[in-house]
Order: structure tokens, then sequence, then C-alpha cells
């Protein structure tokens, strides 16, 4: 369900432009926007809460988003900043794409006034099934998109 100030084209602009479907054809961006839905966000709203049940991946059309992991070492407890993600970029759920259950291991939350794309992994999943080539494709671009997750999460890491 798209809310009535979100055209479908900016749907389309969107998931064009963002990293994970960057240079994809037409075709394939008119079948992911039909699986889209828009929501906003207020400054400080959460996007989800780490330990939440994951099934969206999500991708920013406007504002920014913070990405925060809460870590007990034991004898105190902390929060570090992972990174902090704006427009076309894509946070979320990787492994709902397995159409597996999974908890969420960060916490994200709006830095700014956001609207954002909602894809629910099980139905991108069922695309990709549907059109091999194209599922190749978004496996690929996710595959360089977590190398550099991974690495970031490292680098803030080590702030600790």
């Amino acid at each position: 369900m798209k809310p009535p100030d979100v055209k479908l084209t900016d749907i389309h602009q969107t998931l064009a432009s963002c990293e994970l479907f960057k240079g994809f054809e037409q075709k394939a961006i008119n079948m992911i926007a039909k699986i889209c839905q828009v929501k906003t966000y207020k400054t400080a709203d959460f996007v989800y809460q780490q330990g939440d049940f994951g099934e969206y991946l999500y991708i920013i059309a406007e504002g920014q988003v913070t990405l925060e992991r809460t870590m007990n070492t034991g004898s105190r407890e902390g929060r570090v900043v992972i990174t902090i993600l704006g427009k076309g970029r894509v946070f979320g759920c990787w492994s709902t794409i397995l159409d597996e259950p999974h908890n969420m291991l960060l916490t994200t939350f709006c830095q700014k006034p956001a609207k954002i794309i909602l894809l629910k992994g099980g139905d991108l999943r069922k695309l990709m099934i549907r059109d091999t080539q194209f599922g190749f494709n978004v496996l690929e671009r996710l595959c360089f998109l977590l190398r550099d997750r991974v690495q970031a999460a490292y680098g803030a890491m080590e702030k600790i």
C-alpha cells in the first residue's frame, strides 16, 4: 500500500538509483516497484531495533538513518554507531531473501525525517527465482554491499 502522496514514479526513480538496483533494466525496476511500500518517519523514529524480527530490506528515498549496535563486554554495555546512511542506501534483513527468519543485529533510527521504501525479502526472493538472471544480478550486487558493510562494522568495533 502506497500513501497517496507517493507516486509510483518516485519509487521507480529511487529503485533505479539505489545502490542495490542501480544499472538494472527498467523491466526489473518495474517488477520490484510492484512489491514495494513506502513509509515516512520523523527524526529519532526507530525503523527497527536490535532483536526485532526482520523480514524487510529498506531503501532510503529521503533522509538519513543511523545503524547502531549495542554490545555487552561483560563489565559494561556500550553502543557503537556502525554507519549513517543517506539517500539511495539500502539496509535491513539480508537473510530474509533466503526465506529464513532472522532477528535484527542492529538498531536503526532516523537522523532526519525520512521516506523509506520497504521491500519484503520473501517477495524479492520470488522474483529472483522466477527470473534467474535478475536473481544472479541481485545476489552479485548484494555480495559487494555486504562486503562493504562488514568492513564498516569491523572499523566501528575497533573504536570500542
